[in-house]
């Protein structure tokens, strides 16, 4: 688990941000998107969402890229619990 700040600029031109611990980054960019809905400002599907672990490596992902990923088939039965965990916390 690392310390991930996911951020994304809305139309409004604000950015958002959360910082999550997460073991991946599309597990960071899932709990983002629930952080985000609680707090009402979920990113629409085509927002790029800005990943920033602490090791300073940054990965940018659309909400689109993530929601693709999570419906695509799963190449072990980690990946297969990963993502249902995952689907689970966007809903």
């Amino acid at each position: 688990m690392a310390k991930c700040f996911v951020s994304y600029l809305d139309l409004s031109g604000i950015r958002h941000q959360v910082e999550v611990d997460a073991a991946t980054m599309y597990e960071a960019a899932a709990l983002a998107i629930r952080a985000f809905k609680e707090h009402d400002c979920e990113p629409g599907p085509l927002n790029q969402l800005e990943i920033e672990i602490r090791t300073s490596v940054t990965h940018t992902l659309t909400v689109k890229k993530l929601r693709e990923w999570l419906k695509g088939g799963a190449k072990t039965p980690k990946e297969v619990v990963i993502k249902d965990r995952l689907r689970e916390l966007i809903g």
